[in-house]
């Protein structure tokens, strides 16, 4: 290798985002996934995403959408949630109809981008204490069924990529899988369809290697793969462990108990997508201060004693979670709040 081949991998951005990046979790409000879409792309340069629009109804939330990716299992809506069926029915049918229509509208608007684009699903294990079994209890409380539900998301996911890289050849796709219910499975904190017992706390490396599988199909297909949870007590050794190019929480559920594994994990090039702005709200003028939004970041990395450097380089800027919630302008707002301040951390790290 020459020395100009050599300079050029030494600059080369660590993540495929590049350094100052933001994006959004995952779901935005409303009906209209034109007007999303148009949102995420015009917002979000370095690292735009397929947005999930829940007001539409069962079947374009996170659930459901997974489960239309599931290969050889179905589901069906009933007053409890999303069960198990024995062949695909309506509601499985719409959950696809409406992934295509998604689908459509993302290859539209996406025409020419060459860069990182994020996709998102449910993880195993938020899915398999999601989805019930045909009793009605939840497929964790079945180790052969958690099994059979992996392998399922993880052919879904498969063909999912490779859609994805066909609708928009220049881009490279970013996978996040959405666990928010991990840490629960992990505590034995998940209850059962009675809800006066809870299931058995799943062993972690069995946890492990369910999501290890699942971050594999990811890596064959050459995206990285992020693990998202909003909720505390995020596992980060045990992501990392299983291969997880990236990790995404909310950043004001951090405690100092999580300052180790934060600092080891930027220091092994994982990158770290933290959550600094609500989901919620509702006017758009109070987001103002993009700098003030991450001061807590800038304090944590001193604290941690990181290299101000490594920054830019290591975080990526989101809402805490999902925009569902908000009202439009807010969302609009946010994601273009997220955007400033991750150029803010950038520009001054320290």
């Amino acid at each position: 290798m020459n020395d100009t081949a050599n300079d050029d991998a030494a600059n080369a951005p660590r993540h495929p985002w590049g350094p100052a990046a933001a994006t959004g979790i995952g779901s935005m409000p409303g009906e209209d996934i034109r007007e999303s879409v148009r949102t995420v792309t015009g917002s979000l340069e370095s690292l735009p995403y397929l947005p999930e629009l829940p007001a539409r109804g069962p079947g374009a939330d996170m659930t459901g959408r997974t489960a239309g990716l599931l290969a050889e299992l179905y589901v069906h809506l009933e007053p409890s949630g999303w069960r198990i069926s024995d062949r695909p029915g309506r509601d499985t049918r719409r959950a696809r109809a409406w992934l295509r229509e998604d689908l459509d509208t993302l290859e539209e608007f996406t025409q020419g981008h060459r860069g990182a684009l994020k996709i998102s699903a449910v993880g195993p294990w938020t899915l398999a204490a999601t989805l019930e079994r045909r009793t009605g209890e939840a497929m964790l409380g079945d180790a052969g069924a958690c099994r059979d539900l992996t392998a399922s998301l993880a052919e879904g996911l498969r063909g999912h990529l490779a859609e994805v890289r066909r609708r928009v050849p220049g881009a490279r796709p970013v996978l996040q899988l959405d666990e928010p219910s991990l840490t629960a499975v992990l505590h034995g904190a998940v209850p059962t369809a009675s809800g006066y017992r809870t299931h058995r706390a799943v062993d972690r490396a069995v946890a492990e290697g369910a999501l290890r599988e699942l971050i594999a199909v990811g890596h064959d297909a050459g995206a990285p793969v992020v693990v998202h949870s909003c909720a505390p007590g995020v596992p980060l050794p045990l992501l990392r462990r299983a291969g997880a190019d990236g990790v995404s929480l909310d950043f004001s559920l951090l405690t100092e108990r999580e300052d180790e594994a934060i600092g080891e994990a930027a220091e092994g090039g994982t990158a770290l997508f933290l959550g600094v702005l609500p989901g919620t709200g509702e006017r758009a003028a109070e987001l103002s201060d993009p700098a003030g939004t991450v001061s807590g970041v800038r304090s944590l990395w001193r604290r941690l004693g990181l290299s101000p450097g490594l920054l830019s380089e290591s975080v990526v800027i989101t809402p805490t979670c999902g925009l569902a919630g908000a009202s439009p302008a807010y969302a609009r707002a946010a994601l273009a709040h997220c955007v400033r301040a991750a150029r803010s951390l950038a520009d001054n790290p320290e």
